[in-house]
């Protein structure tokens, strides 16, 4: 018996590893739409300085250049959720490909400031599509024991293309050769394209269809063990046909209170990942160094340290976030970047006027983007796919999505003259006090959900359990 027992012991551990495997690549393929979203993020840095001196352009206009991607980004998260809903996860991704490749061709050949916000806007709509899609199919494809590190493997992969973006900057800035710094990304565009033929449609979305031979056709290519696939087929099925899920996301969104509070959740948190100041730096990083006197040169080099610290420590969260749970690595997050945005702020007030100045400035802006990346970056977009009950996951996640572009506007369309009303230290103490807000947020509201399942924490919501209690 005990051997019968430990073969079948083996039996299972096997299945098990086949099954994360296969959910793994296919994860590993729709995060490619973080790399994408990545890419088009960072590598206006490098470009805006060169883009400036060719067109003559005043600082508002850069900063529209700027925050057109996000603009149109906003609008793609608002086409998301039916996009989604309709085609398909795998259908949205296709879609924001295509766009991510018309996009890159607008940029890389506009003759004006015009044509390149158009396409900057199309690249915006290709982000917004994506950053809505991939998380939620990773979401719906993975098992739960992997859930959150898969999620957060495509913020790595967003991490890995704003890094690759600033290290390309920086090698084509001696030229200043910004067409190509900007038409490079059709590369990656194309492999992303070719990439998402391949992804199966998420169970979830085809049993939504009623097209359950299908969804269990693909649960059996994810889990490689029938039983454990129909029992989560099962569990899926159960909790379409009740009650409390039935109709439109945004029906339920007007008759289920408890579905509401999720959903605000999710617009929260958007916003507060926003207000910590990340995409100040992902953006203008070359204008905050040169605000602490380096050269042209120096500040896209030393911009390009602060994409590698993303993404090394993008790839840390990654090991733990399943280990030690989303709220403890989320707090610390919220505390390192506190600290060291309020550093930013009194050595810019100093006047960083000597070498010394200058090193602890970047070492403080690196340790906020350490900071940043360990909780604050994957962890919002973890949380934001894992809180949404499965009738209202598109809706709940478009209206997040929708969130964090409006406030990624926001913030890219106004730092430049915010620096120039309150000056450069006050910009950044302001961001260390929002960081500070960001630690009250979590401690009254974002509950661990580390290894419970999507239909466990759906159940705790919908009974009116508080939401920091809903993983319990």
């Amino acid at each position: 018996m005990v051997g019968v027992a430990s073969i079948r012991s083996d039996e299972q551990t096997t299945h098990h590893a086949r099954s994360t495997t296969r959910a793994t690549l296919l994860g590993i393929v729709a995060a490619l739409a973080g790399l994408m979203f990545g890419l088009d993020t960072g590598v206006v840095s490098g470009a805006l300085p060169f883009i400036a001196t060719d067109f003559h352009l005043s600082s508002r206009t850069q900063e529209w250049i700027v925050s057109s991607m996000m603009a149109g980004a906003t609008f793609g998260s608002l086409l998301a959720g039916n996009i989604s809903a309709r085609f398909g996860r795998t259908g949205a991704m296709m879609g924001a490909a295509i766009l991510f490749l018309l996009g890159t061709f607008a940029c890389a050949f506009a003759p004006a400031p015009a044509i390149l916000i158009v396409g900057r806007v199309f690249l915006g709509l290709a982000v917004g599509i994506a950053a809505f899609a991939a998380p939620l199919y990773i979401s719906e494809i993975t098992v739960e024991s992997a859930r959150g590190a898969m999620i957060s493997f495509y913020q790595l992969m967003v991490s890995l293309g704003i890094f690759l973006a600033f290290l390309s900057d920086s090698l084509l800035s001696g030229g200043g050769h910004w067409r190509w710094m900007l038409g490079i990304m059709a590369v990656p565009a194309t492999l992303f394209l070719l990439s998402v033929l391949y992804l199966p449609h998420s169970p979830r979305w085809l049993m939504i269809q009623n097209r359950k031979t299908q969804a269990r056709r693909v649960l059996n290519l994810l889990r490689s063990d029938e039983e454990v696939a129909a029992a989560e087929l099962s569990d899926i099925e159960a909790r379409l046909q009740q009650g409390t899920d039935k109709g439109r996301g945004s029906t339920l969104f007007w008759r289920n209170g408890n579905f509401r509070r999720s959903v605000f959740l999710g617009m929260i948190l958007q916003v507060m990942q926003q207000l910590t100041g990340i995409n100040v730096l992902m953006y203008y990083a070359p204008r905050v160094f040169e605000a602490a006197h380096f050269g042209t040169s120096a500040a896209v080099w030393a911009t390009t340290l602060v994409g590698l610290t993303n993404m090394t420590l993008t790839a840390i969260a990654i090991v733990f976030v399943d280990k030690w749970g989303r709220r403890p690595l989320l707090i610390l997050s919220c505390v390192i970047a506190a600290a060291s945005m309020g550093g930013i702020g009194l050595i810019l007030w100093s006047g960083a006027q000597s070498f010394g100045a200058q090193l602890a400035l970047v070492g403080c802006v690196l340790l906020f983007v350490a900071g940043f990346a360990i909780g604050e970056g994957p962890l919002v977009w973890t949380l934001c796919s894992e809180v949404q009950p499965t009738r209202g996951r598109d809706f709940g996640i478009g209206c997040s999505t929708v969130t964090n572009w409006a406030a990624n506007c926001l913030v890219s369309n106004t730092f430049l003259s915010l620096m120039a009303a309150v000056g450069s230290a006050g910009t950044f103490i302001l961001f260390a006090v929002l960081n500070g807000a960001f630690i009250i947020v979590t401690l009254a509201f974002v509950p661990e959900t580390k290894g419970v399942s999507l239909e466990t924490i759906e159940t705790n919501l919908l009974s009116g359990k508080r939401l920091r209690d809903i993983g319990r």
